[in-house]
């Protein structure tokens, strides 16, 4: 088969910085699914992987960790797929990523496509859908029900794949009260369709927005992106005894004034959807669960697809 991949980590713009090349069409192990992949998405982990992972010339990585298609064959240990099942999935960063005809992945963390859904449209969801579903519910502990938890969540980065999907899960799963952040009208108007109570603006103080919107602070806080730049006001405004949700990383931790936190008693959640893949959790088939239940919300007009732009 042919496939996507890189050698180095060279500019975007040079021509063997992503390049075609044969390889051996996968066989899947025991609790594998061996996929005909019909549609991926392209995330943040694309580039950061591609910055520090290397490979060569002969054993080139290829990337891709979002991916929607039909499976062709099971491994002999697989109880929860059939050949002809449509299925959408993250993968594991570990493995050999989905930019190739054929990919194969542990089905338990594999859910079936929303059947409402084209591939192209269920391919934009399992990583963006598992990390705000698993920081707010599984890290965050945020209660499921209307009128259960009362809390105040603030989504800074409410515009991007994870914050949209977070917004669209605490309003329709939960009792908080959801603010988003966005700064540009477009943006503005997305957050708000997706059912964002309040809305800030991120280029401006975090604060008297806030207090403007009648939360004089935040009780649960998710930093989804450009958390180093708002490390300062994320402290300022998350409520004594809060939870501080992250995504980006290490370095965003150390952005943060750790006095400053400390004195409030804030408990601080990170996620990493490949954590339960990477070290094999007892509890990794929650991604499938967690994937099945999803596609049921879409089908049920609950949740929809965050897809934007679509390329081939």
């Amino acid at each position: 088969m042919v496939a996507v991949g890189y050698a180095a980590s060279l500019p975007i713009s040079e021509e063997r910085s992503l390049f075609e090349f044969e390889t051996p069409v996968p066989r899947p192990g025991d609790h594998d699914l061996l996929v005909r992949v019909a549609a991926v998405s392209v995330n943040p982990v694309d580039f950061k992987v591609r910055k520090r992972k290397q490979g060569t010339e002969a054993e080139p990585v290829i990337l891709g960790w979002d991916a929607a298609g039909t499976v062709e064959a099971v491994g002999r240990d697989c109880r929860l797929f059939k050949p002809g099942d449509q299925v959408y999935y993250a993968g594991n960063i570990n493995r050999p990523g989905t930019n190739a005809p054929f990919h194969v992945v542990d089905e338990r963390i594999v859910g079936h496509k929303p059947k409402s859904l084209s591939f192209l449209e269920a391919a934009a969801l399992p990583l963006t859908t598992l990390t705000a579903w698993e920081l707010l519910f599984d890290r965050i502990g945020v209660k499921r029900g209307e009128g259960v938890d009362r809390r105040s969540l603030l989504i800074v980065g409410g515009a991007g794949g994870v914050g949209s999907i977070a917004i669209q899960l605490a309003r329709k799963l939960t009792g908080l009260s959801v603010i988003a952040t966005a700064s540009r009208p477009q943006t503005q108007t997305w957050v708000r369709n997706l059912g964002a109570h309040q809305i800030i603006d991120h280029s401006k103080p975090f604060a008297p927005q806030l207090k403007a919107a009648g939360f004089p602070t935040a009780d649960i806080v998710l930093a989804l992106a450009g958390t180093a730049r708002n490390a300062s006001q994320i402290a300022e405004v998350i409520s004594p005894q809060g939870r501080l949700g992250l995504i980006e990383g290490v370095d965003s931790l150390k952005a943060f004034d750790t006095a400053q936190l400390f004195s409030k008693c804030v408990s601080i959640h990170p996620e990493l959807m490949f954590t339960r893949s990477t070290f094999g959790t007892p509890d990794m088939i929650e991604q499938h669960r967690l994937l099945s239940e999803t596609a049921e919300l879409v089908d049920r007009g609950v949740l929809r697809t965050t897809t934007t732009t679509t390329f081939g």
